[in-house]
């Protein structure tokens, strides 16, 4: 009895290892492929069109570009703070002082700081709409 579990958790050792192996080769058999995902004709169709972005970024633009009713308030923003640079170190108290709703403060903060760190633009399109 004490034999027989024995060579089974021999067994079960070396079968682990065995798959252990055998999934490492196979890792590395397909290490082109993992090193060089844009090689393939797949991702080819993500990156085939440029999204067009606004060259010059104003107060009216950017607000048109957060869109979800921000926009409302460019005449408000123009005539206090004036420039769009001015706009970008803006605080929450002074947007609060202006008279912005809360939601609107945030939507405007978010994406001050996402344009500050050049992650996010307004688009061309955002323009039109």
């Amino acid at each position: 009895m004490v034999h027989a579990l024995r060579e089974l958790m021999i067994d079960l050792l070396f079968s682990h290892r065995r798959a252990r192996r055998m999934a490492w080769r196979q890792i590395f058999s397909n290490h082109r492929s993992i090193l060089q995902p844009y090689s393939t004709p797949l991702f080819a169709r993500f990156f085939s069109k440029s999204i067009p972005y606004v060259v010059k970024v104003g107060i009216p633009e950017f607000l048109n570009g957060v869109g979800h009713g921000v926009e409302s308030h460019v005449a408000k923003l123009e005539s206090e703070i004036g420039d769009f640079q001015k706009l970008l170190v803006t605080r929450t108290l002074k947007l609060k002082k202006l008279g912005i709703p809360c939601k609107h403060r945030k939507l405007i903060l978010k994406y001050t700081h996402k344009y500050r760190l050049g992650l996010w633009r307004p688009r061309s399109d955002a323009l039109k709409a």
